[in-house]
């Protein structure tokens, strides 16, 4: 594995919205063979490029002795273009799920001479990311593999997101301007004090708390037999506020737009037509949600591959208790090796048709696949 990540740079890099970063620029990290069969990884909310890592290795499917591993960083996490490497942009703009997919495009296609992956995948807004690629270019890969993630994101995980904006903002007396419209400021942009920054943080990971893992897991105190903790507000400060406080709030910020504003049909040929757009979707699709996801539920990811044409997709649930923790970073062994098992059937079996007997299959199984 290579020690650090590269950086790539994309010149004054148009956004959708019509506004730009100037020279911006994408962080990745490269693991393998060029010569194999590429995978493209996106990150996901917060998650350096590094977060990303717990699923490669020469014992696992993402192996970088059998696949040339592309793991790409979201603008706004830190590495990539973000608030806080490029501090004179202030506000930052608004990025979409579709300029980071473009952003990764220019990448790969450019920088890394790759003309077709063998499949995408990822955690959470990696999901989000997944799906992008999958509809804003359906013929670069050959399998998606979306996992506790959407392709749209629901309402119920806007007004959850919007709990989050308001913990951050709040920490210097700011609000939300509305649903995808980052803070309501007036007159010049203020950014954080370091006291303003400390409250705002910490807010946030109390408030992402009761989100990350499910009621079942905190019922069985898995924070205490499985994770080390000795009581819940160890764990809160020591876990979820420890998270929070390593991170940029404006960064942070950042990507809660990307998110929150995430729906691959907001694009052409698609024109908002979500139905449209999971029918445009070539590659095929494992796609799966964690039983106990408190923001990314299971019906929703059966809904998505209802959608898609029959024989595209595939839909199976983590069967788990860790909540939207099933699906990364890595801290639940059992659903690691659950994950990798699905990956290891999917992107590794040639021939792959889909299944015979239809195409959603909640949390049952497949022929090849032990649940």
């Amino acid at each position: 594995m290579s020690a650090q990540h590269q950086t790539y740079s994309l010149g004054d890099f148009k956004l959708k919205s019509g506004g730009s970063i100037p020279d911006a620029h994408i962080a990745y990290k490269t693991f393998g063979d060029p010569k194999n069969s590429a995978i493209i990884y996106p990150s996901w909310y917060s998650g350096a490029i590094e977060d990303n890592e717990w699923l490669i290795g020469e014992d696992k499917c993402l192996s970088p002795s059998k696949y040339f591993i592309i793991i790409t960083a979201l603008f706004g996490n830190g590495q990539s273009s973000s608030p806080s490497n490029k501090p004179d942009l202030k506000p930052f703009p608004d990025v979409l799920f579709y300029d980071n997919v473009k952003a990764q495009h220019e990448l790969v296609t450019k920088k890394l001479g790759i003309k077709h992956a063998h499949a995408v995948l990822g955690w959470s807004m990696g999901a989000g990311q997944t799906y992008q690629w999958a509809t804003q270019y359906p013929d670069f890969m050959d399998y998606v593999v979306p996992f506790c993630g959407s392709a749209k994101t629901s309402l119920h995980n806007q007004v959850f997101l919007e709990g989050v904006k308001v913990a951050v903002l709040g920490g210097k007396r700011a609000s939300s301007a509305g649903v995808f419209k980052g803070e309501d400021f007036r007159g010049e942009y203020r950014t954080w004090t370091d006291e303003e920054r400390t409250v705002g943080m910490k807010a946030l990971g109390r408030v992402y708390a009761g989100w990350g893992f499910s009621q079942a897991f905190y019922r069985e105190k898995l924070h205490e037999s499985a994770l080390g903790f000795k009581d819940l507000e160890d764990f809160m400060k020591n876990f979820w506020e420890a998270w929070a406080l390593s991170k940029d709030p404006e960064n942070m910020l950042v990507m809660l737009h990307t998110w929150q504003a995430g729906d691959c049909s907001a694009q052409e040929p698609y024109n908002g037509d979500f139905d449209a757009a999971m029918k445009g979707i070539k590659a095929k699709a494992l796609v799966l949600p964690a039983q106990t996801d408190l923001y990314f539920p299971p019906e929703d990811s059966e809904i998505e591959v209802q959608h898609m044409r029959p024989g595209v997709g595939v839909c199976i649930a983590f069967p788990s208790i860790w909540g939207h923790w099933a699906g990364g970073p890595g801290d639940s062994k059992a659903d690691v090796a659950w994950l990798d098992s699905k990956l290891r059937w999917f992107i590794d079996r040639p021939g792959w048709s889909g299944e015979p007997n239809g195409n959603v299959l909640a949390c049952g199984a497949i022929d090849g696949v032990d649940e």
